[in-house]
């Protein structure tokens, strides 16, 4: 699909934490830039709103993080890490994402998710009808392929990962 940007043009971006955290730890040993991430996402266009989805932990050591984002000009919301009684953890906000896209479109023109789950084509496919541009941001080679394609451009951050990653410490 062709993808149209202009600068009046409203965005809403969409960030999935844990999915981009693991993809550069996985890939390139890195920690994501978020700075980076949302500049590019948003291309010189109206930010309307950008939130950032995250976990967490007992021991809270994610609050700087959190800090870190917020005086980005990332608004956080905030889910406990679910720990099973076998042991398994669970963290996902895949639902949570998608209602707030949904809720948030009538006011934006682009969505942009940066993630790479394919469960969000659904996503892309009702915001499509409904007249919404979407972009995907996220890290090509672990990023599904039908989530690429079903977006109206995708953003690979593993072209230029030194842009989108910082070296871990």
């Amino acid at each position: 699909m062709a993808v149209i940007k202009h600068p009046a043009q409203r965005v809403g971006v969409f960030i999935d934490t844990q999915n981009l955290y693991h993809s550069a730890r996985h890939l390139y040993k890195a920690r994501v830039n978020f700075s980076k991430i949302l500049e590019e996402a948003v291309g010189g266009r109206v930010l309307v709103r950008a939130i950032a989805y995250v976990i967490s932990t007992e021991s809270g050591e994610e609050k700087n993080f959190f800090e870190a984002l917020t005086k980005m000009g990332i608004e956080t919301k905030v889910k406990d890490l679910q720990i099973f009684a076998d042991g398994a953890k669970k963290a996902d906000w895949d639902v949570g994402i998608a209602i707030d896209a949904v809720k948030l479109a009538p006011k934006l023109d682009t969505v942009v998710l940066a993630t790479g789950d394919g469960d969000f084509v659904p996503l892309i496919q009702y915001l499509d009808i409904h007249g919404v541009q979407t972009e995907v941001i996220s890290f090509g080679r672990s990023s599904s392929a039908k989530l690429k394609e079903a977006a109206h451009a995708f953003t690979d951050m593993g072209e230029d990962p030194r842009k989108f990653t910082i070296a871990a410490r």
